[in-house]
């Protein structure tokens, strides 16, 4: 209420004076509000004290510290809003936080039965501080209650007190004592419940008036009173004047306030012919300073509309990467990305119209959980296919078991490593199941080679001494001295060949080692009297026993392949000479040339034959 409604109340002997000024101003009725919530919590800068930060933008983590922080202060008043804010702002992100966890375990665990739960230390901690602040804003409310009451008792008290100062019978230097020491017990009587008030100020500020009115008998006195608190109050309107340049105007508004405060409370009435005139200096002060703060209101909701443009059109960003279309998990792993971008993006953006908050929100969170949908329907079908995947691998992990312990080397060899081709082209496998089935797989894998490479290694001591035992052997063989008799140098041959094979394979790298013996063989045969195709055969024979010793299929195959082109090429020989035939069908059978093609046929059917017998034996192998 103005200045003048609290001079011009009625007189408590019925005498009246009209105000004729209407200065029901937006600016005054603002800061008598406030101070009357102020009255009910002590002090007017209790919830100034602390600068509000930007919490909608700091992260979980830095939201828990600042609550720490301020949950460290006792001041509840002064922290109560930052509290707030600081817990709307974690809820949404926590909630949002849970909402996407939440997603990731329906997506892995479609088919499970399983309840959905996330322990998350963060809230815990948060919780923790939050009731912790609970507990002592209510501690503090109740004592506060109590307290106000208390007050409200001894103000009323004191004017019942001030009524009884108006008694012409009394000395009046008596009363103007008693005056001063009520109003300055009136000072410090603390403060009372904000919906009593305005009703108690004025009724204050009316019994007030009505005591100075009583000191026209001693105007002397009245007059010192007037002029000491028209002094007060033209120093009170200088500093709001001051005010007016200050450039934080949140800072001198709320000094203002303080200003108003001490006016109405602690100073008393000026001389009539004053009053209008400085209250007049004082709400002009007042609507001004309110017109600057109102546009600083606009400005910053100006800065909220901007807020709102600016986190529509990340909305809108989301919603659009939502219905791109992607196939593969790296671009969707790029989509993740970018909406993580987005979501920092709309975090670090500022406050919006508090009109529009919850509808921005739920915006949000509608566009997210709608890309959320789109990259999960992705993987639900991936994970069908990593399941399958699954299955493949797991089939040869228990192929793999099934040989890890064979002996048979030869034939086992091939088979695991085309496992580990077959292992190696088969696609990701759920995460979660990756390492184990790796780890099985590579398990039988290593006890086999491990079991062939030990088995290698002790073969390969016995080759490296059969080499030794050839190599000196060798020498031997090439000394062999022919008796003349056809069958004792042939049993002599044979006892080589039997001694040398009896020394058993060497290792890979030293083969040649056969082909020097060959080559004395061949030497031997050829100086043996016996057919051409028994030496042959026995040649062929000691090779083809060679290969099968070694265990070299691949020689042996090569073997085949070379005898059965030999083959295509001696019948096509002996097909071709017998067409020439044709041309001496006239000629005598002495003829020469006649005579000269049946040798060769002949001579080539004996090879053909050799080389079919030689195919046979291969075959029956």
């Amino acid at each position: 209420m103005q200045e003048e409604q609290h001079d011009n109340l009625l007189h408590a002997d019925g005498k009246t004076e009209a105000t004729t000024q209407n200065i029901a101003n937006e600016a005054i009725e603002t800061i008598e509000n406030l101070n009357a919530e102020a009255s009910e919590h002590h002090s007017t800068e209790d919830s100034h004290d602390l600068p509000m930060l930007d919490y909608e933008a700091m992260d979980m983590d830095k939201l828990v510290v600042e609550l720490e922080h301020l949950v460290a202060n006792d001041n509840i008043l002064a922290i109560k809003n930052h509290v707030e804010e600081i817990k709307t702002a974690f809820l949404a992100k926590y909630n949002h936080f849970i909402e996407e966890k939440k997603e990731e375990f329906l997506h892995e665990n479609h088919d499970s039965s399983e309840e959905f739960e996330y322990h998350f230390p963060l809230k815990s901690k948060f919780d923790s501080l939050y009731n912790n602040f609970k507990a002592k804003k209510n501690n503090h409310f109740k004592s506060l209650e109590s307290k106000l009451k208390e007050n409200l008792q001894n103000r009323l008290a004191l004017i019942e007190e001030l009524k009884t100062l108006i008694n012409p019978s009394e000395n009046i230097g008596d009363n103007l004592k008693k005056f001063n020491d009520l109003r300055e017990r009136w000072k410090n009587a603390g403060a009372i419940p904000k919906d009593k008030y305005n009703h108690v100020w004025n009724n204050y500020h009316f019994h007030v008036e009505n005591f100075y009115d009583y000191l026209h008998l001693d105007r002397e006195a009245r007059d010192l009173d007037f002029k000491h608190n028209l002094d007060l109050k033209l120093k009170i309107i200088s500093r709001a004047e001051e005010l007016l340049k200050e450039q934080d105007v949140f800072k001198a508004f709320r000094e203002l306030q303080s200003l108003h405060k001490i006016w109405k409370e602690e100073i008393g009435p000026v001389s009539r012919e004053r009053r209008e005139e400085i209250w007049h200096k004082f709400s002009e002060v007042t609507k001004q300073m309110h017109e600057k703060r109102e546009g600083l209101f606009a400005q910053q909701h100006e800065i909220e509309l901007q807020n709102l443009a600016k986190k529509k059109e990340i909305i809108a960003a989301i919603e659009a990467i939502a219905t791109e279309h992607v196939e593969v998990h790296s671009g969707w792993q790029a989509q993740i990305n970018k909406i993580e971008a987005l979501r920092q993006e709309f975090f670090s953006t500022g406050k919006v119209p508090a009109d529009v908050n919850e509808q921005t929100w739920s915006e949000f969170k509608n566009a997210v959980r709608n890309f959320n949908a789109h990259k999960n329907s992705f993987y639900k079908d991936i994970k069908k296919e990593q399941q399958t995947n699954l299955d493949k691998k797991n089939a040869l992990v228990a192929r793999a078991r099934e040989l890890q312990d064979s002996d048979d080397f030869a034939n086992t060899t091939p088979i695991m490593k085309k496992i580990q081709e077959e292992w190696k082209q088969i696609g990701h496998v759920p995460r979660k199941f990756s390492d184990a089935v790796w780890a099985d797989f590579k398990a039988a894998c290593n006890h086999y080679f491990d079991r062939l490479h030990a088995v290698k290694n002790e073969n390969e001591a016995v080759e490296i001494e059969a080499f030794e035992k050839k190599k000196e052997y060798l020498e031997t063989v090439r000394l062999f001295e022919f008796s003349g008799d056809h069958k004792t140098d042939l049993d002599g041959i044979k006892k080589h060949i039997e001694n040398w094979k009896s020394f058993g394979k060497v290792p890979f790298a030293r083969r040649h080692i056969e082909g020097k013996f060959n080559k004395i063989l061949d030497a031997l045969f050829e100086k043996l009297s016996m057919s051409k195709k028994d030496a042959e055969m026995m040649r062929f024979n000691n090779r083809i026993e060679q290969l099968t010793d070694s265990n070299n299929s691949r020689g042996l195959d090569n073997e085949k392949i070379f005898i059965q082109r030999k083959i295509e090429e001696v019948q096509k020989e002996i097909f071709q000479l017998e067409n020439n035939i044709q041309f001496f069908a006239n000629a005598k059978k002495d003829n020469p040339m006649l005579v000269e093609i049946n040798k060769n046929i002949e001579r080539h059917k004996e090879e053909l034959a050799t080389w079919k017998e030689k195919l046979k034996q291969i075959r029956n192998l």
